[in-house]
């Protein structure tokens, strides 16, 4: 019997919260080891989650300094060359409590982290620290591999083996916050848990693969220069959290202005209410089941939310702003007035040519520009949010009629799939 995304995300928290509490209770019974270290990672991962930003749409770590320390503190063997004695159970209840202190004042301002941000780092902290405290202190680690190349080979392999389990997590928890029995969300519809997983494995190249490595560099600088190895990662690595966070800060800026720019159709007239919002929604979720994934999902949510701009150069609107119901030479100056428009926003250019090609035979067109073609043909044709279930079923049976010439076959099934699961009636195959 197939779990359901909802009881995948419970079984997910349910593990941490289990871990979490046998943690806690087992280094309250047992007390603290070598409370000198525990409270100095502690009050470095604290500092890193006190200076955590947000997380926003598409952010895979937001307290990258924090996660470091806690990955830091699983890998740590030695200290100023004495032998450590903490173990997995003293790993995960210090990484919980430091991470609960510094999310205080975000808690207080209404912004603390999020339980799957939570439970997701519980769960690959304790990872690490199964893989390597147990093998440490046991001292079959020594006996294996020593103190030279071979324990640093044995730590990069942890490290794989930790980025893995945090990328399968992050890929389960993006997948659970599906609603149950497939009821309907704009923008967050379910998705396979595959491309999600491909997702997660292509962000460990970025800040994945970067707070690895600080973890393990400063559990091997701790085992050599003892604590004060600590202060000496923690402003640099501050700073440049601090400058990730404008970045971010950035970023979502340019979205939300893109975004605007999107609704001067509709606030002109041109197009309805909504339109634009709907048509990348759903362009998103259809780009990320055919496997889009990072920078061509970006690409073709801008390209969706901006597919329309060229209506603004038009004398007399369309009516209802339905261009799907237009002469294909018209679409196509439409798509090219749109491209014109797009190419003096800044965007990136592979942006103006998905509006450009939109009104492209399919087989010219990028995968981007045939998904936000086929979709907005779909929401012009049924109606947009007011439309009724037969609306879109007739919508989509107009689409799959097209796919000779204008809407690729694969696209317009993987729509009717991307409806279904959100609420729609169920769409017979074609």
């Amino acid at each position: 019997m197939t779990r359901s995304p909802g009881t995948l995300g419970r079984l997910v928290r349910a593990a941490a919260a289990l871990l979490t509490g046998s943690a806690l209770a087992g280094t309250l019974w047992q007390g603290v080891d070598q409370p000198r270290n525990a409270l100095a990672f502690g009050a470095f991962i604290a500092v890193g989650e006190l200076a955590r930003w947000g997380a926003q749409p598409g952010e895979r770590e937001p307290a990258p300094l924090g996660a470091a320390g806690a990955l830091a503190y699983a890998l740590l063997g030695e200290c100023a060359g004495r032998p450590t004695t903490h173990g997995v159970l003293q790993v995960v209840a210090v990484v919980v409590a430091a991470a609960l202190a510094g999310a205080v004042p975000h808690v207080a301002r209404g912004s603390g982290p999020a339980l799957d941000h939570v439970a997701r780092r519980v769960l690959t902290v304790g990872f690490a620290a199964v893989c390597f405290q147990p093998l440490y202190n046991s001292g079959e680690l020594k006996r294996w591999v020593g103190h030279g190349a071979y324990y640093a080979l044995f730590l990069l392999l942890v490290l794989v083996l930790t980025a893995l389990c945090d990328a399968v997590l992050g890929a389960a928890m993006l997948h659970a916050r599906t609603l149950p029995h497939g009821a309907k969300r704009m923008g967050g519809t379910p998705v396979p848990y595959g491309p999600l997983l491909r997702d997660e494995i292509g962000a460990l190249l970025g800040i994945g693969s970067a707070v690895c490595a600080t973890g393990a560099v400063m559990a091997l600088a701790v085992a050599v220069a003892g604590l004060w190895a600590l202060p000496v990662f923690c402003v640099p690595l501050l700073l440049a959290q601090l400058s990730f966070r404008r970045y971010a800060a950035v970023r979502t800026t340019y979205r939300q202005t893109i975004a605007s720019l999107a609704r001067a159709t509709e606030i002109a007239g041109y197009t309805q209410p909504g339109h634009a919002r709907r048509v990348a929604a759903l362009s998103t979720a259809v780009g990320r089941e055919l496997g889009l994934s990072g920078p061509d999902l970006t690409v073709l949510e801008y390209a969706a939310l901006m597919h329309d701009i060229g209506q603004l150069s038009l004398v007399d609107p369309v009516p209802e702003g339905a261009t799907a119901t237009l002469p294909a030479a018209e679409q196509r100056r439409i798509a090219l007035l749109g491209g014109a428009v797009v190419r003096q926003t800044g965007v990136p250019a592979a942006v103006a040519v998905v509006v450009e090609m939109q009104a492209d035979p399919y087989r010219e067109q990028p995968l981007p520009a045939r998904i936000v073609r086929a979709v907005n043909a779909y929401d012009d044709l049924a109606g947009g949010s007011g439309g009724t279930a037969g609306g879109a079923l007739s919508a989509l049976e107009r689409l799959r009629l097209g796919t000779g010439r204008d809407y690729q076959p694969e696209v317009v099934e993987s729509l009717a799939r991307v409806l279904a699961r959100g609420g729609l009636t169920p769409v017979p195959p074609g």
